[in-house]
């Protein structure tokens, strides 16, 4: 069994790891003012950004999803890892030793298995490489430069080659300490009639890395004719890869594709190698499997969906290639970004293009490209006789329902007049009447989709309609309230900046916070050892407060309230006294009322030691009360 990490090394990981390197691995970051960054959220789909980071304070808070916390907390949810499993890879990154406080330190039997799972990858992916300069591999580097690829091509892209025999993979991974069990699990070997043997062989190899560089699987090409295998072999569905939520060069591609607001989607490996060596640095590709609902997740948090944002398609000009492309159209509308598609006129694809007229002509590749909504449409439309009314009135009832689909009703306008143009029909309003229409209809339904039919005569509706998206999760506060607005800047106070209400923050109880979460968080702060802890070292203090939550409610909103922008111009500390003296003096007149409501409701039938302690209570709340009104917080 694992020791436990040494809580000194979980606080040196925590320190030395950047919040915001780490989620700028998945997500593009821009400046959301107050020293924190903003993108959009990982956990849930969002059009405009909610997701927010503090660098200073080590944290994250989502205020569409209130998914928060710090380092750690993101790599476990993003990466669905374990406790220990993230630190000891972050902890491997920044190059910190763990110490265990039992059973001593054993990275072999210590590791979470995805920590395994992808160091088992990335030694393979140096085993392959080695291997491709081997004689055996001499028909692999003939494949690469046949298609334009020297050396410094492969290293770029860790092209390797998996020798042919059945377990030289199997048996130096063992010779590394890796089990049957994990090199199974891996997806690197197989099980054979006498143990585990090598899944691929004999092949040209591409690593495939996720979007923070850890090598995940590999895509394997046949280079030989008498393997019986497919084209291209790739890694079977494991912990650590999942081919809808993969895209072949994204760890090479992300920084420019968030840089640049562009992102260029060819359709293998070698498409994927020519882009880049042609200047085309924002390629990527899917592996294996039709780009879908997943890969666009990817791409959005990378883009920012703002309004420059552009992905382009270079599908094949052949019938699959357009095929693809109207796949991809199906989830066009996931995008706010503006999509195209690119065909060279040859129908080549990039690698090929490359090859035969140069990098310039695939850069030009993606410069004339077509929009995919009218590609889309073009497609459609070219299957019918537009001679003939019939076929004019078949082709305007299937392309119809694609243009109704389009969200940005100006669009869809725009788009509606192009298709009467497509079609010959003269009376472009009659085509928009259609479209606007079909979108009502899809409204009405909830369909988000768009519609794919209309309603049928009998009013009956074939598709089922979506349940509307459950609210966001979160405790339900009054910030109309003046009291819970005051309340909750003075709890911002206490997490970001504590040395402006420390120590008279410490002195009040969790009774003077009126919203049941915001008296859930003074009591944490309150464990964690009050704000006063926190004015040597914030973010260890915030640590201690998250450790203290209850539950996953109280520590997102402790999270929400410790990235959230303060209220005021100036965050000083007569802003810091002015929420305090807010906070109690409305404690001290609800406590007033309380005594001479009680006091009221007895009324004759009040004991006279009673009735002098309370109105001795009173008179000494209402002096405290004026004395705060006029003193400010030298009174507290």
């Amino acid at each position: 069994m694992a020791g436990r990490i040494n809580d000194d090394d979980v606080k040196a990981v925590r320190d030395a790891v950047p919040i915001d390197a780490v989620v700028s691995e998945y997500l593009q970051l821009r400046n959301a003012g107050g020293g924190n960054l903003k993108g959009l959220c990982p956990f849930h789909d969002e059009k405009s950004p909610s997701f927010q980071v503090s660098p200073s304070k080590g944290l994250f808070h989502c205020f569409g999803c209130q998914e928060g916390g710090d380092t750690i907390a993101f790599v476990m949810k993003i990466d669905h890892l374990s406790f220990s499993e993230t630190v000891e890879r972050l902890a491997a990154k920044a190059g910190i030793t763990l110490r265990y406080e039992e059973g001593g330190y054993n990275p072999s039997h210590q590791r979470g298995e995805r920590i395994r799972l992808v160091e088992a990858h990335k030694v393979a992916a140096q085993f392959y490489v080695e291997q491709l300069d081997g004689p055996e591999a001499e028909i692999g580097r003939k494949f690469l430069a046949e298609r334009g690829f020297d050396q410094a091509a492969a290293a770029h892209f860790g092209v390797g080659y998996s020798p042919a025999g059945w377990d030289h993979l199997t048996r130096y991974l063992r010779g590394k300490g890796f089990s049957d069990k994990e090199l199974i699990t891996s997806g690197l070997s197989q099980d054979g009639r006498r143990g585990p043997i090598d899944r691929f062989r004999g092949r040209l190899m591409w690593p495939i890395s996720d979007t923070s560089g850890d090598i995940v699987g590999f895509g394997a090409r046949k280079l030989r004719d008498d393997d019986n295998g497919p084209k291209y072999l790739n890694t079977p569905e494991t912990a650590i890869y999942k081919k809808s939520q993969v895209l072949y060069g994204i760890d090479l591609a992300k920084k420019d594709i968030a840089k640049a607001s562009r992102a260029v989607v060819v359709e293998g490996y070698t498409d994927v190698m020519a882009c880049h060596l042609a200047g085309i640095t924002t390629a990527i590709a899917t592996c294996g499997t039709a780009f879908g609902g997943e890969h666009i997740k990817i791409l959005r948090r990378l883009l920012m969906d703002n309004g420059s944002a552009r992905v382009i398609f270079t599908f094949d000009g052949d019938a699959a290639g357009q095929k693809a492309a109207l796949r991809a159209f199906e989830d066009d509308q996931k995008f706010a970004a503006e999509t195209y598609i690119a065909i060279a006129p040859d129908g080549m694809d990039p690698c090929d293009l490359r090859l035969v007229k140069g990098d310039e002509a695939v850069r030009d590749l993606v410069e004339p490209r077509t929009p995919l909504f009218e590609f889309a449409l073009r497609q459609i439309v070219g299957r019918y006789d537009l001679e003939t009314p019939a076929g004019r009135g078949a082709a305007l009832d299937e392309a119809a329902p694609v243009v109704a689909r389009i969200k940005n009703s100006s669009s869809q306008h725009e788009v509606a007049v192009q298709l009467a143009g497509m079609l010959g029909i003269l009376d472009t309003q009659f085509v928009v009447k259609r479209v606007a229409q079909l979108a009502r209809w899809a409204r009405e339904r909830g369909d988000q989709r768009g519609p794919a039919q209309p309603p049928s005569r009998g009013g009956r509706q074939h598709q089922q309609v979506q349940a509307p998206a459950p609210a966001p999760s979160g405790p339900a506060l009054n910030l109309r309230s003046p009291a819970h607005r005051t309340e909750r800047e003075l709890l911002k106070l206490a997490l970001q900046k504590p040395d402006l209400v420390s120590p008279a923050f410490d002195a009040y109880g969790a009774d003077e916070f009126t919203a049941p979460p915001y008296a859930a968080v003074r009591q944490c702060i309150a464990e964690a050892g009050g704000a006063e802890r926190g004015v040597p070292e914030t973010r260890e203090y915030l640590v201690q407060v998250l450790d203290a939550a209850p539950n996953d409610t109280v520590r997102n909103l402790v999270t929400e309230l410790a990235v959230e922008v303060f209220h005021g111009k100036t965050i000083d500390e007569t802003y810091a006294g002015m929420q305090l003296v807010q906070v109690r003096l409305r404690a001290v007149d609800r406590r007033i009322d309380e005594v001479q409501g009680s006091l009221a409701r007895l009324g004759s039938n009040v004991a006279p030691d009673h009735l002098a302690a309370a109105q001795n209570e009173v008179w000494v709340l209402q002096q405290y009360a004026q004395s705060l009104r006029n003193s400010g917080a030298d009174a507290l």
